[in-house]
Formats: structure tokens, C-alpha cells, sequence
């Protein structure tokens, strides 16, 4: 049984069609033990309660945005070691700087394909 199975993963996305383009992705690779926020806040406090292994954050949304998601993540002593990706349209090199000073493991631009996801998701956890 690969990591595949064992690997918990949380999407964080405003956007219902993002959202669904992102655990497609996720079901097309055989990832199966997901859970789905559509927004930072919601997501922190779910991440307090029940820790995951990965983090696939969108940049952009209200209330808490991906970098203020992965920055509260960092400073909490329960959530700090969570692999973190930012999920982004534009990834520019003020966010991608700022993203990796906060400890990001990786970053994928959107729109992106489900080898892309593979190969960014297996550079933080390994191969998949």
C-alpha cells in the first residue's frame, strides 16, 4: 500500500470550481482521503482540531488568505510541520518570496494538469 492511501490532505479554496478541479485531481491520482474549506479561517480552525498531512491552499480568497493560512500554521506549535502548497494564478516573485520566508514546501500554478499536481504534491511527501 503506497502513501497514497495513508496521505491526508486538506483543499482550501473559495471557489466551488477550483475546489472541484483540485480533488479531480486528487481522485484521478488516487488520493482519496481529503477534506474540502472554502476559506483560511475555517480552514486553521479545522487544522487545530484534526491536523492533515498536506495543505493545498489557494492564494486569493477572503476572510484568510493562503499566506495568512500558511503564517498561522507556522506559528502554531500543533500545525507547524503541516506540508503546506500554495495553489496560484499568479504566482509572482513578491508572493513566491514572501510564501517561502513563511516556509512554504511548494507552490503550483494554476491552471495546472494532474501530472503537474503528482509531481508538486510528491516533492513534498515523496513518491505517490
Amino acid at each position: 500500500m503506497g502513501i497514497k492511501h495513508a496521505l491526508r490532505i486538506m483543499v482550501v479554496d473559495d471557489m466551488a470550481t477550483s475546489r472541484g478541479l483540485i480533488t479531480q485531481a486528487l481522485d484521478d491520482l488516487g488520493i482519496k482521503n481529503y477534506v474540502t474549506e472554502n476559506d483560511g479561517a475555517g480552514a486553521y480552525s479545522a487544522l487545530t482540531r484534526t491536523p492533515v498531512h498536506l495543505v493545498l491552499s489557494d492564494y486569493n480568497m477572503p476572510i484568510m488568505n493562503g499566506m495568512q493560512l500558511l503564517h498561522k500554521l507556522r506559528t502554531t506549535p500543533a500545525t507547524q510541520k503541516i506540508g503546506f502548497i500554495l495553489v496560484t494564478g499568479k504566482p509572482t516573485p513578491e508572493v513566491v518570496q514572501q510564501a517561502k520566508s513563511l516556509g512554504l514546501n511548494n507552490m503550483i500554478k494554476k491552471p495546472f494538469t494532474t501530472a503537474s499536481m503528482q509531481k508538486c504534491i510528491e516533492s513534498v511527501v515523496g513518491p505517490l
